[in-house]
């Protein structure tokens, strides 16, 4: 009896691509490390087999490591209510070690008396449906998916249509890339020579004729992947993005990742999204809106590099999540402008103007509060209104330079400002940084 396996990443950003899976399994297997017990993406994991009430078996991995504690994982999935046979409930397990295959015998048992138990049945009769798992530009073959089968079976002439693209049946592929003539329900085929690429999870069913698949397709409601953002606030910038991918599925990861990834004077922009190596079109795309293309376990065509090297387009190279995440966060504090915050750190009142020329003021002055040190930028301020920035130049204090005060009472400055002051103005010193 043939057992088809569908492996979802558990990366907390493919969290979709694990509810397809969960959608399309008729038995789910919730993986479970016997050395850490439950962990956050199992409990994303369950959360997607319960909403899609999916029978399930429990598989607890890593049993041969040192530090196993299979009592430990069992109570922590206890702990989130799910009830083991033996310890007050009817959930199958089998503890498994994938290095030496322990354990893995008896775990196929129980998916296959799951099945039993759950009566599992399809019309192999009539024709093909079921669920896009992914899909791919493929160089030579155009657009292709690999495909499910939930119900009935699959012959060679006929047309399949997936939501907004349908494709001839040619030739069918089996999960080892050879060519068969049909295909019976729960086996994974790939079908190529779609008119667009299908979006993962799209429910797929199989018509007779090429008028009836294109009559589907016209009555279908398309949703893009991304649309162009509204008007930007004022000091906030935009990274604009341009993702290319290997399968379709990793863009739901990537875009839920990007989702997060926050700044308050810069925002992140989509501008397009897609399956397969990058393009000189892509490059030409990103340029246009001075953005960056990031490729995701995908390769970049000779002309589209050197088309991005002559542009200056910067294409940024992935096949870890956890490291796109780190790369786009920088690229957008990068691209964020800059603050300048003023701090005021000394504040003075004027009490005589001593001399006064064309840029330097010579002033007798009383300090409120603060540090006035030489060198400081300092702003000249009557009834509280700006009236002109300049520098301290020299401090005198008892009649004697120094570089700093610090200590309240009288004493002079002198200051390149271009205003001729009078008592009671105020000066202010101040330190900038930038953010």
């Amino acid at each position: 009896r043939k057992i088809t396996f569908l492996d979802t990443p558990g990366h907390e950003a493919f969290k979709a691509l694990r509810a397809r899976g969960a959608q399309a399994a008729d038995i789910a297997i919730l993986v479970v490390a016997a050395d850490e017990g439950v962990m956050p993406q199992t409990l994303d994991a369950l959360a997607a087999i319960r909403e899609a009430k999916t029978p399930f078996v429990v598989a607890f991995t890593k049993i041969d490591k040192n530090n196993a504690d299979l009592e430990h994982a069992k109570t922590s999935l206890l702990e989130h209510e799910v009830f083991l046979e033996g310890m007050g409930g009817d959930v199958s397990y089998s503890p498994i070690s994938s290095k030496s295959g322990q354990g893995i015998p008896e775990l196929l048992d129980l998916v296959l008396l799951a099945a039993d138990l759950g009566e599992l049945h399809a019309d192999a009769s009539t024709l093909a449906s079921g669920f896009v798992l992914e899909s791919t530009q493929d160089p030579k073959r155009g657009s292709s998916a690999t495909l499910i089968i939930k119900d009935g079976t699959l012959k060679t002439g006929g047309f399949v249509v997936a939501g907004d693209a349908y494709a001839p049946v040619r030739f069918i592929e089996n999960f080892l890339g050879k060519r068969i003539e049909e295909a019976a329900p729960s086996e994974p085929v790939r079908i190529s020579g779609f008119s667009k690429l299908p979006a993962a999870g799209t429910l797929f069913s199989v018509v007779d004729s090429r008028k009836e698949a294109e009559k589907m397709v016209a009555a279908a409601e398309h949703t893009g992947v991304t649309t162009r953002g509204s008007a930007l606030e004022e000091g906030v910038a935009m990274l604009p993005l341009l993702v290319k991918t290997d399968v379709a599925g990793s863009i739901d990861g990537i875009l839920h990742e990007l989702g997060k990834i926050k700044h308050e004077r810069a925002i992140i922009e989509v501008i397009a999204s897609g399956v397969g190596s990058v393009s000189e079109s892509d490059v030409k795309a990103a340029s246009a809106a001075h953005g960056v293309v990031i490729a995701f376990n995908t390769g970049t065509d000779i002309p589209a590099r050197e088309l991005a090297e002559r542009d200056g387009v910067p294409i940024e190279t992935f096949s870890i999540i956890y490291e796109l995440s780190t790369a786009v966060t920088a690229l957008l504090a990068a691209r964020a402008p800059h603050v300048t915050l003023e701090t005021e750190t000394g504040r003075a009142l004027v009490l005589k103007s001593f001399s006064s020329g064309n840029k330097k003021q010579v002033l007798g002055v009383r300090l409120v509060s603060g540090t006035f040190a030489l060198g400081s930028m300092v702003k000249v301020l009557r009834k509280d209104a700006e009236l002109a920035r300049g520098r301290v130049t020299n401090l005198q204090q008892a009649r004697v330079d120094v570089k700093e005060i610090r200590t309240d009472g009288e004493f002079g400055i002198e200051i390149e400002a271009r205003v001729e002051l009078q008592y009671g103005d105020q000066l202010v010193t101040f330190a900038v940084t930038e953010s």
